[in-house]
C-alpha cells in the first residue's frame, strides 16, 4: 500500500478514517541477539463517534510486507532470507554474515498480538517525531497516563499523511522545551483555523542536522518498553566525540540519565568562498630513484603526494602497493624485506593448513566455517568474472580467491567473512598475482576498512552522517530536496562507501582510485568527499525533477560504470581546498576533513603506524639505536599535515 487509505466503513459502528501499511515495530531478541522486525498497519479509527489510533500487525501472510531497507537480518540458524526485496541489488543491503548455529533453540517468536495497540486520541498526551540515522522517520507516542507505546518506524513515510489525519481531532502544539515534541490538545473554536503548516513540523530552516538525522536517547520515553530499549540506546546514541558534549545542564532541559548529545548548528551561514580550479599531474613512473643503497624509501610523504596527484604507473603497482598496504614498511631495507616475506609466507601457510586440513565430516559439526566457506564460494562465483583473471571455469584465480579469503578467517576470527570482502581482494590478487602477497595486503587495506564491516554497522551510519554534514555545508538547498523526497539519509551512497566505490567504476579506474584513497591524502575522508562531489554533479537532473525515492534511488544506482574518474578527483580535491580555506567553517565539518582530530586513545593506533609484528621483524636486523629511531619516524608520518597543494 504506497499511501495513506482515507474513509472507508468497516462496520456499521466503525469507521476507518486513514491507514497506512509499512510502520514496523522494532524489537530485540535477546537470547539470539537478532534484531526483529514486525510489520504492520497504522490507522486511525472512529468507534461509536470516539476516534482512536490503532497499531496491528500484518498477520495475514499472503500479503506482502514492505522492503525492509537496511534492516535484512540472516534468518535463524544462519539460513538467509531469501524473499527480502531491498528494490535494487540485494547484496548490498546490509553487511551479511555468518551466524552461528543455535541447535534446539526456538527461532525468535513474533507474538504480534502483544505488541498491538489502540489508543482513544483524547487519552493521547505527546507525539515525538524523529529521525532515525539511516534516515527513516519515526514516531514515539506518549498517553496521558504517562505511559509510552512501541515507536512507530515508518519504513516507506507516511508520518506527514498521519499527522495531517490526526488535525481532524487534535491540535498539536510544539513544545516550548523541544522542538521535536509536540503536545496533543483537544479542538476548540479557535483552532480550527490553525493550518498544519503553522505547527512547522517539517521546516528544517532552523533545525540542526545532527538532531534531524541522529535521535537523542529519549530513554524515559523508552523505559516502558523494555524489549525496544535495548536496540534504541545502542542503535541511536552518536558515537562520542569531544563536539558532543554538552555545556552546564539546562534545568528546564531533560533529565540527567540520558543527557542528549550537544549539538552544534550546520546551517553554514559561512560563507564558503569560490571552488578552486583543481588539476591532476602524471602518475608515479620512477620508483628506484626514490631509494637509497640499503633500498630504503628516501621519501615516503613525497612518493604518496605523487601517488594522490595522479596515481601509480601499472608497472610500478605490485612494488608500491605493497608499501601503501603496509605489508613493507617504507623504511625497511631489501635485506629486510626478504626477511619479512620469508617470516610472514610461513605465517600464511601456517593458517591456510588449519582451514585446509578440515574435514568434510569435521565440517558438517563446524556450522561457523561451513558458513564462511558456503558464503565464499557463493560470491568468488560472482566476483570480477568479466576480468580474464577471473573468467571460466575451473580458473586458478577462482582458486586463489576462494583459499585467501579462507584464510583470513583464520587470520580474524573475530571479523571472519563478511560479504564485499572479495570485492576488495580481487584487484589486489591481479596486481599481485601471488596468494601470499595480496594476502598480506588484504590485512592492510581491511586495517583501513575493516569498520565497515562489523555488524552493528555503526561506521556505515556515522559515515553517512558525515556525508550529510559535507552536503549540508556544501549545497543545503540539495539536501533540503532529498530529504522531502525521504532520501535526505543518503542511504542510497551505502554501497559506495562501504566498499570504496567498487562497483561504480571501471576495473581499471579502481586500480587508480584505491592507490588514490590509500594515500590517506589530503584527509582519511577522502572517499566521503568523492561522494560529495558525485552527488552534486547530479543536482541539476535531481531538483527540479519528479523523482521521488525510488527514483532517486534507481538514478544513482544507473551512474554505475557512467562516472568519469578523473572529473569526479578534481571535483573531491576542490571540494577539501575550498572548504579548508573558509575560517569559519563548522567544527563538525572541520573534524570530518580532518582540520580537526580528536585526540587518540591510548588504545588507538594510526592508520599510517606499522604493525607491532612487522616491527618485531625489523628489530632483530637492527640495533636498538635505529629501532627507537624507526619508531620516531613512524610517529612523525602519522602526525604530519596534509599536502600543501599549488
Amino acid at each position: 500500500m504506497a499511501s495513506g487509505r482515507m474513509e472507508s466503513k468497516i462496520e456499521t459502528s466503525h469507521k476507518l478514517v486513514f491507514e497506512k501499511e509499512g510502520v514496523y515495530l522494532h524489537t530485540n531478541a535477546k537470547r539470539s541477539h537478532q534484531d526483529t522486525t514486525i510489520p504492520g498497519f497504522i490507522r486511525i479509527v472512529e468507534r461509536s463517534g470516539e476516534p482512536a489510533l490503532e497499531w496491528s500487525a500484518l498477520e495475514d501472510e499472503g500479503r506482502n510486507a514492505p522492503a525492509v531497507f537496511y534492516t535484512k537480518k540472516d534468518g535463524e540458524g544462519g539460513v538467509e532470507d531469501t524473499n527480502f526485496d531491498p528494490g535494487y541489488e540485494p547484496d548490498w543491503a546490509v553487511i551479511s554474515t555468518v551466524k552461528r548455529d543455535r541447535a534446539g533453540e526456538r527461532p525468535p517468536v513474533k507474538e504480534t498480538s502483544q505488541w498491538s495497540f489502540s489508543l482513544p486520541l483524547s487519552e493521547l498526551y505527546s507525539l515525538r517525531r524523529s529521525r532515525f540515522s539511516l534516515g527513516r522517520n519515526f514516531l514515539v507516542l506518549t498517553s496521558r497516563g504517562g505511559h509510552p507505546l512501541p515507536p512507530l518506524h515508518f519504513h516507506r513515510g507516511g508520518t506527514r499523511e498521519l499527522l495531517r489525519a490526526l488535525q481532524r481531532y487534535i491540535i498539536l502544539t510544539p513544545s516550548p522545551v523541544d522542538g521535536r515534541l509536540f503536545l496533543a490538545c483537544p479542538h476548540d473554536s479557535g483552532a480550527l483555523s490553525q493550518s498544519f503548516d503553522e505547527l512547522q513540523l517539517f521546516d528544517d530552516g532552523s533545525s540542526d542536522l545532527v538532531s534531524r538525522f541522529i535521535q537523542d536517547p529519549y530513554a524515559t520515553t523508552f523505559g516502558g518498553f523494555s524489549k525496544v530499549t535495548n536496540f534504541f540506546r545502542g542503535a541511536l546514541r552518536p558515537p562520542e566525540s569531544p563536539f558532543h558534549s554538552r555545556g552546564p545542564q539546562d534545568p528546564h532541559g531533560p533529565l540527567p540519565a540520558d543527557d542528549e548529545p550537544g549539538f552544534e548548528l550546520i546551517n553554514c551561514g559561512a560563507e564558503l568562498g569560490p571552488r578552486p580550479d583543481v588539476t591532476r599531474g602524471p602518475p608515479l613512473d620512477k620508483w628506484e630513484e626514490f631509494m637509497d643503497p640499503e633500498g630504503r624509501v628516501k621519501d615516503p610523504e613525497r612518493i604518496k603526494e605523487l601517488i594522490f596527484r595522479g596515481g601509480i604507473t601499472p608497472s610500478l603497482r605490485k612494488d608500491v602497493w605493497k608499501f601503501l598496504l603496509g605489508f613493507y614498511p617504507w623504511n625497511s631495507t631489501v635485506k629486510e624485506r626478504e626477511d619479512i616475506l620469508r617470516v610472514k609466507t610461513d605465517e600464511y601457510f601456517r593458517m591456510k593448513v588449519q582451514w585446509k586440513s578440515v574435514s568434510e565430516e569435521q565440517e558438517m559439526r563446524n556450522s561457523l566455517l561451513r558458513g564462511y566457506h558456503s558464503l565464499i564460494e557463493r560470491d568468488v562465483s560472482r566476483t570480477d568474472r568479466h576480468n580474464a583473471f577471473f573468467s571460466g571455469n575451473d580458473n586458478p584465480g577462482l582458486t586463489l580467491l576462494n583459499d585467501v579469503l579462507m584464510t583470513y578467517c583464520m587470520f580474524n576470527f573475530d571479523l571472519g567473512y563478511v560479504q564485499g570482502m572479495s570485492d576488495l581482494l580481487a584487484p589486489l590478487l591481479f596486481i599481485t598475482q601471488n596468494e601470499v602477497e595480496s594476502f598480506w595486503c588484504l590485512t592492510g587495506f581491511m586495517e583501513m576498512v575493516h569498520q565497515n564491516f562489523e555488524e552493528s554497522q555503526e561506521a556505515m551510519k556515522q559515515q553517512l552522517l558525515q556525508l550529510t554534514l559535507l552536503l549540508r555545508a556544501l549545497d543545503p538547498e540539495l539536501l533540503d530536496y532529498l530529504d522531502s523526497q525521504d532520501s535526505g539519509s543518503l542511504c542510497f551512497c551505502f554501497r559506495w562507501l562501504l566498499i570504496w566505490f567498487k562497483r561504480e567504476f571501471s576495473f581499471e579506474d579502481i586500480l587508480s582510485l584505491w592507490e588514490v584513497l590509500w594515500t590517506r591524502l589530503p584527509c582519511e575522508n577522502f572517499h566521503l568527499l568523492m561522494a560529495a562531489s558525485i552527488l552534486e554533479s547530479q543536482r541539476g537532473e535531481l531538483i527540479g525533477s519528479d523523482h521521488d525515492f525510488n527514483t532517486i534511488l534507481k538514478h544513482i544506482n544507473e551512474l554505475t560504470m557512467k562516472l568519469d574518474l578523473q572529473t569526479v578527483l578534481r571535483g573531491a580535491e576542490a571540494i577539501y581546498l575550498q572548504l579548508a580555506a573558509c575560517k569559519e567553517l563548522p567544527g563538525k565539518v572541520q573534524e570530518v576533513i580532518g582540520l580537526y582530530v580528536p585526540p587518540p586513545s591510548s588504545d588507538e593506533t594510526s592508520p599510517e603506524s606499522e604493525s607491532h609484528e612487522t616491527q618485531h621483524l625489523l628489530s632483530q636486523s637492527r640495533t636498538a639505536a635505529t629501532a627507537a629511531s624507526q619508531s620516531s619516524n613512524g610517529v612523525v608520518a602519522a602526525s604530519r599535515p596534509p599536502t600543501t597543494y599549488p
